[in-house]
């Protein structure tokens, strides 16, 4: 990276084995409430949470999206197997030990996978990413 500036961070947690939370619609709203405000964020108005896939039992879950300030938080929620994909993308910078905080707190998985990026359009090309163009 060039002067070591960044566009933002963007950190991807897949859960599995969560608690039942992940299938009520007020638990989800308070979890992303009480994210936006452990890692210093500033929501956009208030989250769509909407019920998909109903006519799939593999596939129902909730999906989030939260518009903040600097970015947004989206995620999906799979009742049939409790897992959990969650994205936080901020130009601002946060605590991702925060972000695992409020996820234990509320959603208690029993495994997480993390994966932190810094997007940067014109930066080096490195694992993850290919270039494509």
């Amino acid at each position: 990276m060039q002067n070591n500036v960044v566009w933002g961070q963007h950190l991807i947690l897949d859960m599995g084995g969560c608690n039942e939370n992940i299938s009520r619609k007020e638990n989800i709203r308070a979890f992303v409430a009480e994210l936006v405000d452990a890692i210093d964020m500033v929501a956009y108005g208030e989250p769509i949470i909407e019920h998909f896939a109903t006519h799939s039992q593999e596939a129902a879950g909730y999906s989030l999206v939260q518009l903040i300030e600097t970015s947004a938080i989206s995620a999906h929620f799979s009742d049939h197997n409790r897992d959990v994909y969650l994205d936080v993308f901020s130009c601002k910078s946060f605590d991702r030990n925060r972000v695992v905080q409020v996820v234990d707190k509320h959603f208690a998985p029993k495994s997480i996978y993390i994966l932190s990026l810094e997007r940067e359009a014109k930066q080096p090309v490195q694992p993850p990413f290919t270039q494509l163009r």
